[in-house]
């Protein structure tokens, strides 16, 4: 399908931060996208125009049913001055997904790639350059329509913003300690766990604000009907090693189909290293550090790529893993997967798309 894109520069360009400050999601470049839905004509009126407020009515229903999606990925910049995308594609299939299981009109995916990549050429100058930098993409999806009854709207708008970014985590690679929930729960089957929604995200608040006032950086979820098998960590997949293989909950609904996590299983199968995709228990994970089996955790997700973990509570157990250091196994898929992204690395999968 073919789609015009209007653009409208701005005239009053911001100053660009310093990348050796940069947080996470704070600031954001000159322009965005948008492109809106009416039911009867579908998606229209595709616009590239200086970043602003979007003006909506109080009835809008994603204000009061939450019909609204979003995705998350990164360009980088490379040594030789190029910019490219790491696996837009999986995003772009992932966000039809969502939108299929929350009733949102599907997108043509190149068509979304190339929304992406055209915004993205526009802000190129955003993209920061020092190590552990990058440019967020964050497009989303949300219900426009001023309408009170509770059904699918008939009016959307889509949208693309773009943040330069530092590390996720402020210690970086630095393993972080996280807290098993084992009272509250982020998703249940036949739910919405595997869709990216920020409903799912706002479930997790209260957990979250828990372990931190406990002193953690996260929390590990447990099953939303038993509270023992091991799901995700935070808004991460979870990976623990065990017994020299790798051990990551099934898709099996009701966690997210991450990006990393199917670039991470890929790696780790090339390498010969014994993949593991079942269901465990948080018991399974006790027993193993108490034998001293279990001698790396770790979590993937786009924000952070590789996150170490370093301690893990459950209940009154405390469990330190590998001395609170990053494992072999965590560096060498950092190193792996950034270096792919910065292009420092040969991308062998077809991953990264330049621009």
């Amino acid at each position: 399908m073919k789609y015009d894109i209007t653009i409208t520069k701005t005239t009053t360009p911001k100053a660009k931060p310093d990348p050796a400050t940069l947080e996470f999601g704070t600031v954001f470049t000159d322009h965005m996208f948008i492109m809106d839905y009416d039911e009867g004509p579908g998606w229209h009126d595709a616009r590239i125009l200086p970043y602003g407020p979007i003006t909506l009515d109080p009835a809008a229903a994603v204000l009061h049913y939450a019909q609204e999606m979003f995705e998350g990925l990164k360009t980088y910049l490379t040594k030789d001055g190029g910019v490219q995308l790491f696996r837009p594609d999986m995003n772009a299939k992932r966000t039809n997904r969502t939108n299929d299981r929350i009733c949102i009109p599907q997108i043509d995916e190149t068509f979304y790639v190339d929304a992406i990549k055209e915004l993205v050429r526009i802000d190129k100058d955003w993209v920061p350059g020092a190590e552990g930098t990058s440019l967020y993409i964050r497009p989303f999806i949300f219900a426009s329509e001023p309408f009170l009854g509770v059904r699918p709207a008939l009016q959307y708008k889509f949208v693309i913003i773009l943040s330069p970014v530092g590390p996720y985590y402020k210690g970086g690679l630095a393993p972080t300690k996280i807290f098993v929930e084992d009272e509250y729960v982020r998703a249940a089957v036949g739910g919405t766990g595997q869709s990216k929604i920020g409903g799912n995200y706002a479930m997790s608040l209260k957990s979250q604000v828990k372990a931190h006032e406990l002193g953690f950086a996260q929390v590990l979820w447990l099953d939303g009907n038993e509270r023992k098998y091991v799901e995700e960590i935070g808004t991460s997949n979870a990976f623990f090693v065990m017994d020299g293989e790798v051990w990551t909950a099934p898709l099996s609904g009701t966690i997210l189909p991450g990006i990393t996590r199917d670039s991470t299983l890929q790696l780790l199968r090339d390498w010969g290293v014994p993949v593991r995709e079942e269901r465990f228990t948080i018991q399974d994970i006790a027993d193993a550090h108490a034998d001293g089996r279990l001698t790396e955790v770790f979590a993937s997700g786009t924000a952070a790529v590789i996150s170490p973990v370093g301690e893990l509570r459950w209940v009154d157990k405390d469990m330190i893993i590998n001395n609170n250091e990053i494992g072999p196994l965590s560096r060498k898929l950092y190193d792996t997967i950034t270096g792919i992204q910065s292009g420092e690395l040969p991308d062998t999968h077809g991953w990264v798309v330049k621009l």
